[in-house]
């Protein structure tokens, strides 16, 4: 297995590479001219140590960072500046979970549509529970029960990459945020796309259709008790691995205090479970 140092220098010259290859996309400050010692992608890269370490918080990333690889970010500042830049940066780590889901999602078959609860607290709290309310989180409901936080919408192809993603209130319905997914594929992403009962409607088969060439299928496509029936969900449980996956990783551990860090800190997870199955990173 290669060693921390090994990880963050292919991590670090990745990231590298592709603010190199993408100034105007990954340029988000308001003076082009203000080139900081500390660049850009030592920010994400030091923000990924926490997936490569298996640590719960960014702060312990930082911490490691700054007790052990004071050679290798010699300008590292103080962790909320460090952190404000990361949350600046937002857009651009999203822009590398689609870049790197693309380098792994080579030659796919088909792609599965699905949404996972991502509670901001325990459901004994939920009478008093405040946290991140002003910003979004409401009560949802799952197969497993009642939960108050957020969504996390995912569409991921058979390699189990993820694409595309979007965090919503828990209250969202599904059929309402898969149109916006499957319109951020480009169109040669064409193909049959798996999703759950809860996918159902011919204007949705049809945004589908139109949007990205995706060809919408759930079990209610087959009868119960059917050999096709039993493929169809065996096959969706692809997804359901990518989910755990990101809880491996820490995704379901809400320590933010604002919808924008909890979404940068989702993405982060997302980015380093993508830059796994693209061979950037050992698994």
């Amino acid at each position: 297995m290669s060693s921390i140092v090994d990880q963050i220098t292919t991590l670090y010259v990745q990231i590298d590479d592709y603010f190199q290859a993408h100034p105007r996309a990954t340029q988000w400050r308001r003076s082009p001219h203000r080139h900081p010692a500390f660049t850009d992608a030592e920010v994400v890269t030091v923000a990924l140590l926490q997936g490569c370490l298996g640590v719960a918080a960014l702060k312990h990333a930082y911490r490691y960072a700054a007790d052990n690889l004071r050679a290798a970010f010699p300008h590292l500042p103080s962790y909320p500046q460090w952190l404000a830049r990361l949350h600046a940066l937002s857009g651009v780590v999203g822009q590398f979970v689609q870049y790197f889901g693309e380098q792994a999602a080579t030659g796919e078959g088909y792609y599965l549509l699905d949404s996972k609860p991502l509670p901001v607290c325990k459901p004994i709290r939920h009478g008093r529970v405040r946290l991140l309310r002003d910003e979004g989180a409401y009560f949802g409901k799952s197969s497993l029960g009642w939960f108050f936080g957020f969504k996390l919408h995912a569409l991921v192809p058979e390699s189990g990459a993820i694409l595309t993603a979007v965090l919503t209130p828990g209250n969202w319905a599904d059929p309402e945020v898969a149109p916006a997914l499957v319109a951020s594929l480009q169109r040669e992403w064409e193909g049959i796309c798996l999703a759950d009962v809860a996918y159902q409607g011919e204007e949705l088969f049809g945004d589908c259709a139109t949007e990205a060439a995706l060809y919408l299928v759930t079990p209610a496509a087959a009868l119960k008790g059917t050999q096709q029936r039993a493929l169809l969900s065996s096959v969706r449980e692809r997804i359901e691995t990518v989910f755990s996956q990101l809880w491996n990783r820490f995704v379901d551990r809400v320590l933010s205090r604002s919808w924008e860090g909890l979404w940068s800190t989702v993405k982060l997870k997302m980015l380093h479970h993508n830059l796994c199955l693209a061979g950037v990173l050992p698994t």
